[in-house]
């Protein structure tokens, strides 16, 4: 009886194995097994639709009215380089777009009243992305404006009030800045590219090289892309169909028609100034974004301006 029983067990250990390998060697079989190709439709015309391809330059490329050498093959390099980068950053060519919508409304009349051309709105893009951005270096706003060059040129900046974030009095001094280094270079292309280096290392440059033109200057690679960049940006902000933009007017960003409130003393609390005028803190700082904290000093009884938007333009929880 032992032995029978001793059998039954070898038997069932025996199965047991035997079956664990044909489990194993058939699934290897079908791993090994080719994976059949099905064909998906949507793939096929999100294929037929998307391509990547080279960017076509165009022939008459310029920068504020200043031929660009297009006969010479390194320039032309770096150009293609900025149309490719800017192009196939999609996401950031839109929002872009869209922002210009907004904008460049409020820009181009203060760039034509000052007699610097229309195609510096492209350097603010280029500048923040038409944002109050900070730099590592405390450039800030629109025009990234540091905090000398902002007292030098008149704007009030302290840690209660930074005109640097007024978009209106901020392209005013970029304009003023523009033009005096307009006269001493004598180009425009110069005078952007001591806009993003400092004249302090164009003019360096300058002497070293021996030359008075920015296409013929060696720069560091990023005063050496700015211009480039810029022409690239004006480009296809302009003609945003012609590299593949297809943005609706009503998916453009709009300003919100606004108001404005003379003050002459010291207000103890924007969110209860808000209140006078029917919306809240965010959107009386999202229109006044120079306006630093929550409270304006004014011990000088300085006359300032305040934007307020329109009625009806914002649903404020009560």
């Amino acid at each position: 009886m032992r032995i029978l029983k001793n059998i039954l067990m070898v038997l069932g250990v025996f199965f047991v194995i035997s079956t664990l390998i044909f489990a194993v060697q058939n699934d290897d079989e079908q791993r090994d097994m080719p994976v059949p190709i099905v064909e998906n439709d949507i793939d096929k015309n999100v294929a037929k639709e998307y391509r990547i391809s080279a960017i076509d330059i165009p022939e008459d490329l310029n920068f504020a009215g200043e031929v660009v050498p297009q006969d010479d093959p390194e320039i032309m390099e770096r150009i293609d380089r900025e149309f490719l980068v800017n192009t196939y950053w999609q996401s950031n060519a839109v929002l872009l777009i869209k922002r210009a919508n907004k904008y460049f409304p409020i820009i181009e009349p203060i760039l034509a009243k000052n007699g610097v051309p229309d195609d510096f709105k492209y350097l603010a893009v280029a500048e923040s992305g038409l944002q109050n951005v900070v730099s590592h270096a405390g450039a800030t706003g629109f025009w990234q404006i540091m905090k000398a060059t902002g007292r030098e040129y008149g704007l009030e900046i302290n840690d209660n009030v930074d005109e640097r974030y007024h978009l209106e009095k901020a392209t005013e001094v970029a304009c003023k800045y523009l033009k005096r280094w307009k006269d001493k270079y004598g180009t425009w292309t110069l005078t952007a590219a001591s806009y993003n280096a400092g004249p302090g290392a164009i003019n360096k440059y300058l002497g070293i090289q021996q030359v008075d033109d920015y296409y013929d200057l060696l720069l560091g690679q990023e005063t050496g892309r700015y211009v480039f960049r810029i022409m690239a940006i004006k480009e296809i902000l302009s003609h945003p169909e012609k590299y593949g933009f297809d943005i609706e007017q009503e998916d453009m960003y709009s300003a919100v028609p606004t108001f404005k409130v003379e003050v002459d003393e010291p207000i103890l609390s924007f969110a209860d100034f808000a209140k006078q005028y029917e919306i809240n803190y965010k959107i009386l700082k999202r229109h006044n974004p120079w306006l630093r904290e929550p409270h304006l000093n004014n011990s000088s009884r300085k006359k300032y301006t305040i934007e307020i938007p329109n009625k009806g333009y914002y649903k404020v929880s009560r």
